[in-house]
């Protein structure tokens, strides 16, 4: 109970912990790589003095063998001394890149953005002029290119991380949903069950009073209807029961039910084959769906226009066809009307379309998906089920 009083201060306690220590390591790793930066332009420094000794020494045996030593030690940056157009010595560049002027002109301007480069002269000691022998261009070691792309990889694993972390959250979240729905489902089911059996019991007072048999007849139906609404509710929080069933009939009888309960200003047209089609299937979930793309059907009409159904069989799959004259859709929404809470209603829970998503793709291994739609012309959506 404490630990959930006070998640969500852990939860920011945690991010913040996480934000300093990936501050403190990157920071570390700038200290490191202008250290490393630091000695290795002090490297170049001394190389430069012993190379510019050599030179002020023509003759080989007044050089002083710790200036050759130094001279002659392994160079890992990539450098050139260059001077009045010619390139006097290089090291670790490729010699076929020095031999054009383009090239050494791109190389300096690329190692002056890198390094200062090291100017090599000396004063004549009779004229007092400077003289210069020529400039050192040099550009960064690879182990220090390496460890300028470091803290860019720390920071791609860490967002790895963080993206792996908060979808396990969302998966865990959508997880709890799922199961507070399937809860809610199962209890409204609950609550519908007492009310509905008193309706049962005041139908049977109704037809001993001598009541018009075409009233009870109606008030059987809408009976019917919500113990069907009932066994939707409590069957949509588990795994369904499928049985062989002709779609066509079911669909019929979908069909008959939703336009006797609609609005007389929708032209209705019904398109099956005239042979049983049957499939592995649950009622009264495949009735919930059609009512749903029905029922959203008519909503996009404006409760005024034409709706057609279509079943139509190829090899072994069914498709069902549910088709309106209303205002459409735009093709980034051909996915997005499927996810849960996404509704273009003002009035909208955005539940029926995720809802047939699920009974259709999860519970019955079909497919559901819009396969045209214009705007302002209307849409058409297909179910896809595979026959017996």
């Amino acid at each position: 109970m404490l630990f959930s009083k006070y998640r969500h201060l852990t939860r920011w306690i945690i991010v913040v912990a996480s934000f300093g220590i990936i501050s403190l390591i990157l920071w570390n790793t700038y200290v490191f790589f202008q250290k490393f930066k630091i000695e290795e332009q002090s490297k170049l420094d001394i190389w430069a003095a012993a190379y510019q000794e050599i030179n002020s020494n023509p003759l080989d045996e007044n050089v002083n063998p710790l200036v050759d030593k130094v001279f002659t030690s392994e160079i890992t940056n990539p450098m050139f001394v260059y001077h009045d157009g010619s390139v006097l010595i290089s090291n670790n560049i490729d010699e076929t890149i020095l031999k054009k002027k383009a090239s050494i002109d791109k190389l300096i301007t690329q190692y002056s953005q890198e390094n200062k480069p090291i100017v090599i002269s000396y004063e004549d000691n009779i004229t007092k002029q400077t003289v210069i022998y020529g400039t050192l261009y040099y550009g960064n070691s690879e182990v220090l290119n390496k460890l300028k792309y470091y803290p860019l990889a720390l920071l791609l694993i860490i967002i790895l991380f963080g993206a792996v972390v908060y979808f396990f959250y969302r998966s865990s979240k959508i997880a709890t949903q799922n199961k507070l729905w399937s809860g809610m489902a199962k209890e409204t089911a609950h609550q519908i069950g007492t009310p509905l059996s008193s309706l049962i019991g005041w139908t049977e007072i109704l037809k001993s009073e001598q009541v018009n048999p075409e009233y009870i007849k109606e008030i059987e139906k809408d009976i019917a209807r919500l113990q069907t609404i009932t066994e939707r509710f409590s069957k949509i929080g588990s795994l369904p029961t499928l049985e062989k069933a002709d779609i066509v009939k079911e669909t019929i009888d979908s069909y008959d039910y939703l336009k006797a309960r609609s609005s007389k200003l929708i032209d209705f047209e019904l398109i099956t084959p005239s042979e049983e089609i049957y499939v592995n299937l649950n009622k009264q979930l495949y009735s919930w769906t059609i009512e749903n793309l029905v029922k959203n059907a008519i909503d996009a009409m404006r409760g005024k226009g034409k709706l057609s159904i279509e079943i139509s069989q190829l090899e072994d799959t069914v498709k069902i066809n549910v088709s309106d004259t209303g205002k459409g859709l735009s093709k980034n929404q051909f996915q997005a009307i499927f996810e849960p809470g996404y509704t273009t209603k003002k009035r909208g829970w955005g539940l029926g379309l995720s809802l047939a998503k699920r009974i259709i793709e999860e519970f019955h291994g079909g497919k559901i998906r819009v396969i045209h739609s214009e705007i302002d012309k209307g849409t058409t959506m297909q179910i896809s089920l595979k026959s017996i």
